[in-house]
Formats: structure tokens, C-alpha cells, sequence
């Protein structure tokens, strides 16, 4: 039983499942659904449309350099069948998946790292923006302490005159 790779999206082709497309020069095609195979003869760049997974590695949305890949690379030389070897090979596999998943969550959380600490920018500016909103004006005026601190940007000396009225 092999298992193909779809040639635009990188999922794997089941037995008995996709298309098969043979190009003029006798280069072999597997593509997982129809979906693939359309993109594929409307002549998209599988590294441009987005759901693929050239895109996502492209973009640095999944893992690219990892060392658990290199055993999912295709093998052409037999092996001779030993069933210590088989057995240990599977218990292998159950080890290196879960040293991949737990890799791959650790790559999303670092990735979604960055957006975390911008959404929380963004929601700062805004409840100074609209603390009004929330808090009297006669309690803010009262109490200094209710008013969050000023956030403060750096603004360089040459943006600070181009923003100047112009005298006439």
C-alpha cells in the first residue's frame, strides 16, 4: 500500500482515491480531489493560493526545518522484513509524532506571540481614546489616578514639522 502526496497541496493520496494525471513527457501527477486537479490545469502556483501547504510553509505558518521530517522521507531501497525491526519501528513512530505535535503547537504559540501583545496595544490606545466613555469626566477630573498612563510614541523631529500649518 502507497501513499502519494497530492502534487498541489501536499496531502496524502490514499489507495483507490484522486486523480492521476500523466503529462506528455510521462511525468505522473497525483492530485488528492478535483479541487487540485483544476487549480493544477488553470496553472496556479500552488505557493500562491493560500489553503496549500507550500503557501503555509512559504509564509511561516508551519513548521519548515524540523528534524522528525527527515523520517517521513521516501525510501526506494527494500528492507528485509525483521519483525523486531517492524516492532520497533512502530513504537518509533508513536515517539517522533508526538515530538512533532509538541513542536508544532510550541511553533503556532510562538507565532501567535506577537499578535497577542499588538491586540493588547491596540486595546490600550483605545481605552485611552474613549476613557470618557467609561469613567465620568468629572470623576476623571477629580481623581488622576482613574486615567491610564500616556503610551508614548516616537516621533522624529522631521514628521513633527511636516505636520505644521504652513504660514502664508
Amino acid at each position: 500500500m502507497r501513499l502519494e502526496k497530492c502534487w498541489f497541496c501536499s496531502s496524502t493520496v490514499y489507495p483507490g482515491h484522486g486523480i492521476q494525471f500523466v503529462r506528455n513527457d510521462a511525468k505522473i501527477f497525483h492530485f488528492c480531489r478535483s479541487k487540485c486537479h483544476k487549480n493544477f490545469k488553470m496553472k496556479r502556483n500552488p505557493r500562491k493560493v493560500k489553503w496549500t501547504k507550500a503557501y503555509r510553509r512559504l509564509h511561516g505558518k508551519d513548521m519548515t526545518q524540523d528534524s522528525t521530517f527527515e523520517f517521513e522521507r521516501k525510501r526506494n531501497r527494500p528492507e528485509r522484513y525483521d519483525r523486531n525491526l517492524a516492532e520497533n519501528t512502530l513504537k518509533a513512530i508513536k515517539k517522533i509524532d508526538k515530538i512533532r505535535s509538541d513542536r508544532a503547537s510550541d511553533h503556532i504559540k510562538n507565532r501567535l506571540k506577537t499578535g497577542k501583545v499588538q491586540r493588547q496595544k491596540e486595546a490600550r490606545k483605545q481605552l485611552e481614546l474613549g476613557i470618557h466613555l467609561v469613567k465620568a469626566p468629572l470623576a476623571l477630573a477629580q481623581d488622576s489616578s482613574l486615567c491610564l498612563p500616556k503610551i508614548k510614541d516616537n516621533v522624529s523631529q522631521a514628521q513633527t514639522e511636516e505636520n505644521q500649518p504652513m504660514e502664508e
